[in-house]
């Protein structure tokens, strides 16, 4: 049989040189190969394009730098008082970014934002050129693109990191909204000074919050995208000059898209000029320890743990007030100044600690040491030195509230102002069953400061002038138990009541100033106590975090109160007779001493608000017993807590 012939067909190949054609045209492909080769690359191109898009994932982890914030403090007044956070981020809602300030960023980076695909083919394009013929990968991206890059990949100039950036573009643009890609974009860009972010550019180039921006700040704002180094005013004249044309073009540019009218645009005629130096900061020295204070505090009322606290985006408003922390800061360092010339040998071991708190229980101000950076160790908050003679008042408090008890069997009886106690020197120290004798087998007695002696005295009149002995035996009279639960109820820290022995009527507590300062208050509130704080609202993002908001608490009666005021103001008179006459306000207080001489307090109110100083030496280096102070907090009549004080809380000569 004979076989079949076999057919075989194959493409024909083009033949060269090219026949029927001559010269060079012997070497060209026809149309029909260019046209062929043409869409077999643009199909191969669309082939891998959509290979790369299915494998490209969007990264579920962001960059560090793309969610760490800085938690910013305010003053009482609401402006700026200083932030911490390696990052110095904070986030906001794109609602509360406005929309002239939105649409400068748009009109000079994206103006076809909400109506692209995520990319610019052309921009790509341009970037991957300059990226083979000079090494870098400027210009060409998308609002979405450079959102990509902040928070999912690394900054380095790449074309494959231009290529996943690209590839992400496309997918984020598919799955979150365009507000929100814009809303991340403005919180996470850099615009120098230190910061990222709108909202943290804005304070630190205005001193205001993003949300008080007009379309002209917003212009200039826009064009520290460029490159801050480039365009912040400050900087140079050549940078000057290039953000004016920056600011103008934006300006120019956001008539040309529809979103300022020409009539507006004409109100835009000169430049914004940004603030010389960001108004954000002022950490180190005292701001510090208000930081401290308040973050202690924020923590805990707004039941917000440490490591959350530590990712930032806190604003937490303070109720510390600039001008009496600068008052009370500057009457410490003037005081420090004058014991360097005094005795530079002891105020090596010098420790000044201050606190001002309201009726109210507002922290109104701390003085916390020379220097957080160089000392942590915060002095308004320390709970280290006995209070001595400043705790009489919470004696005769709990005297006046529980009365006394002279016998065993005697029911409590009610004592008054003019009620009368021995205030002679060196007196015995009795209970209802007799002397009370020491573990050593002596009997306690009790001494006044200078071992002088006032005979029989009323409570008023011993308060008045720091008549120790009337106060040891009221205590034993009224019960140390007593004495305790007043104390404790006008705001002194359990954990810092001294022993249950006589000697707790003298002051063998250590309250801290802050608590000090809160407890006096407890007398002018009319025997109300409110726990003192330091924070009256915390927002995250924009958005409230809840608090614990302290109530104000019966802590003694009100006669109790007005009738312990009233020593304290004639205490007041009778050792400051000049300040007393100088004012017209108020003003009530007493000093405090130790028997041992380490400490010398002052606290007093005046108007409202309390304020207690405390002065000690501690050697930090070798322990945290007191030393004696030597002289270094003055005298009786010279007391340097209470030149302190004055200074604080005056004019009150």
């Amino acid at each position: 049989m004979a076989r079949k012939a076999v057919r075989r067909f194959s493409l024909p190949s083009p033949k060269y040189p090219r026949p029927g054609r001559t010269g060079w045209r012997r070497w060209i492909p026809s149309w029909r190969q260019w046209l062929g080769g043409a869409v077999a690359s643009v199909g191969l191109s669309v082939l891998l394009l959509g290979i790369a898009y299915a494998a490209t994932d969007i990264p579920d982890n962001l960059n560090s730098y793309a969610t760490q914030q800085d938690n910013v403090y305010f003053w009482s007044d609401g402006t700026p008082m200083a932030r911490t956070g390696f990052v110095q981020r904070q986030a906001m809602p794109l609602n509360e970014i406005p929309e002239d300030v939105r649409w400068a960023v748009l009109a000079a980076e994206n103006a076809s934002f909400y109506s692209d695909s995520g990319i610019s083919v052309k921009g790509i394009s341009r970037a991957l050129f300059r990226t083979v013929g000079q090494g870098d990968t400027q210009g060409g991206s998308t609002i979405t693109q450079q959102y990509v890059k902040n928070v999912y990949l690394s900054q380095e100039q790449t074309v494959g990191r231009k290529f996943t950036e690209a590839m992400i573009a496309l997918k984020l643009d598919n799955r979150m909204s365009k507000d929100d890609i814009l809303e991340g974009y403005l919180n996470t860009s850099w615009f120098g000074r230190g910061c990222y972010g709108i909202q943290r550019a804005a304070q630190a180039y205005y001193g205001k919050d993003v949300s008080e921006l007009d379309a002209g700040e917003g212009a200039f704002l826009a064009s520290l995208l460029k490159g801050a180094g480039l365009y912040d005013p400050t900087l140079s004249s050549a940078n000057r000059a290039r953000a004016v044309e920056r600011w103008s073009w934006t300006l120019d540019r956001m008539v040309d898209i529809g979103r300022l009218t020409k009539a507006e645009r004409a109100t835009y005629t000169k430049f914004p000029e940004p603030l010389k130096s960001s108004p954000l900061y002022d950490t180190g020295e005292q701001t510090d320890y208000l930081v401290e204070v308040a973050s202690q505090y924020a923590k805990k009322a707004g039941g917000i743990s440490d490591k959350d606290f530590d990712l930032g985006g806190f604003q937490v408003y303070t109720t510390f007030d600039r001008t009496r922390e600068r008052k009370l800061a500057d009457a410490v360092t003037k005081a420090r100044a004058q014991a360097v010339k005094d005795d530079p040998d002891a105020v090596k071991t010098a420790h000044y600690g201050a606190a001002s708190v309201t009726a109210d229980g507002r922290i109104l101000a701390v003085y916390g040491g020379p220097d957080h950076r160089t000392q942590g160790y915060n002095e308004s908050n320390s709970t280290t030195v006995p209070a001595g003679s400043a705790f009489l008042p919470f004696v005769y408090a709990a005297g006046l509230e529980h009365g006394v008890t002279k016998s065993r069997d005697d029911e409590a009886t009610r004592v008054t102002g003019e009620s009368l106690y021995d205030g002679n020197d060196d007196v015995p120290v009795t209970t209802p069953e007799g002397p009370y004798w020491d573990r050593s087998g002596r009997k306690v007695t009790a001494s006044n400061d200078g071992d002088l002696s006032y005979g029989r005295i009323s409570l008023h009149r011993a308060l008045e002038l720091s008549v120790n002995t009337p106060f040891m035996q009221l205590g034993m009279d009224t019960g140390l138990d007593n004495v305790r639960v007043t104390a404790e109820a006008a705001g002194l820290l359990p954990s810092s009541i001294g022993a249950q022995v006589p000697a707790l009527s003298m002051g063998t507590s250590t309250p801290s100033a802050i608590r000090m300062a809160g407890g006096y208050t407890t007398f002018v509130a009319g025997g109300l106590r409110t726990e003192p704080y330091s924070v009256r609202k915390v927002t995250r993002n924009g958005l409230g975090v809840p608090l614990d908001a302290p109530t104000p608490t019966r802590a003694i009666g009100a006669d109790v109160a007005a009738e312990v005021t009233s020593a304290l103001t004639d205490a007041f008179r009778t050792a400051h007779p000049a300040a007393a006459a100088s004012t017209d306000a108020k003003v009530a207080g007493k000093a405090g001493t130790t028997p041992d001489d380490t400490a010398s307090w002052y606290v007093g109110t005046h108007k409202f608000v309390s304020t207690a100083v405390v002065v000690y030496r501690i050697d930090l280096a070798k322990s945290l017993e007191p030393l004696p102070l030597e002289g270094l907090a003055g005298t009786a009549d010279d007391s340097v807590p209470y030149d302190i004080w004055s200074g604080a809380m005056g004019p009150l000569g």
